[in-house]
Order: C-alpha cells, then sequence, then structure tokens
C-alpha cells in the first residue's frame, strides 16, 4: 500500500476493480443524437457514457452527462446535435493514459480518482478495458467505489 491512500484501502484487502462488478459500458456513436444518447443515459442511469469509433470501436473519449446536461441548459449544444459536438475527445499524442482492468487494485483505482494519471488532477470516472485496452469492459464511477466502502462489512 503507497502512503497516500486512504483510510478506506484498509477495508479493501485485496479487491480489485471486478469487485465492485461495474456495469458494462454504454457506448454511443460520434454520429448519433444527442438526445439518442441522453435517453440511454437516463433509461440506466449512467453518468458517463463512452464514445467509440462506428468502423473500428476505437474509443474516442466520452460523454460526462452532467456537463452535457449544463451545456444544453446554456444552449451549447442542442438535443437535435451530434454526440460528436459535445464529446470530450480522449488526447491520443503524448498523453500518457493509465489502464484499468478488472484485475485493478482498488488501491490504485482511488489513487487515479485522486489524483489522476501522473498527477493530471482528479477523475470523474475510469474506462474498464482489457489489458492491451481493445476491449471496454465496464466503466467504474469514485461513487461505485464509495459504495463499495459502506457495502464491505468492517
Amino acid at each position: 500500500m503507497s502512503q497516500s491512500t486512504s483510510a478506506w484501502a484498509i477495508k479493501y484487502r485485496g479487491a480489485t476493480v471486478e469487485d465492485l462488478d461495474p456495469p458494462q459500458a454504454l457506448s454511443t456513436k460520434p454520429t448519433e443524437l444527442i438526445s439518442y444518447a441522453l435517453m440511454n443515459a437516463y433509461e440506466r442511469d449512467y453518468s458517463h457514457l463512452t464514445v467509440v469509433s462506428e468502423q473500428t470501436r476505437a474509443l474516442l473519449g466520452y460523454l460526462n452527462i452532467p456537463r452535457l446536461k449544463e451545456m444544453l441548459k446554456n444552449g451549447h449544444v442542442r438535443e437535435t446535435d451530434h454526440v460528436e459536438k459535445a464529446m470530450q475527445k480522449f488526447q491520443r499524442s503524448g498523453k500518457v493514459y493509465q489502464v484499468i482492468t478488472m484485475d485493478t487494485p482498488l488501491e490504485e483505482l482511488e489513487a487515479f480518482f485522486t489524483r489522476g494519471v501522473n498527477g493530471g488532477g482528479p477523475q470523474d470516472f475510469a474506462v474498464v478495458t482489457d489489458q492491451n485496452r481493445r476491449f471496454v469492459l465496464g466503466v467504474a464511477t469514485k461513487g461505485d467505489l464509495e459504495e463499495f466502502v459502506k457495502r464491505r462489512p468492517a
């Protein structure tokens, strides 16, 4: 355990992301309408949707639903716009990404939420992939981690 993990880390007791039982990622495409993506997020009570390429299914970015609602409210986008207008794109070049898999210890996930990659700042969610980052397996949020700690017996 690193020095900077929280008191929660004691409760993790070797648990990994798989123990969170993260829901499958709900993906949308850049060309889908915002209204369709929003409806899918509401139906499943998701706060983030991954955005994947229509051709290759490569991960392009994500939709942060609370941010999207704010953009709609402020008139920056409309429900009839395409997802690509509102999505937050992953920067491919020169950017270091931390791979989060089902085997990632929860202490590492917590550190990712708290500090990000290389101290790059707090993160709201993590895209859970296979080790080679070829397949999106799910999405884990800070809330999922907090709920796990609450459910876990002392």
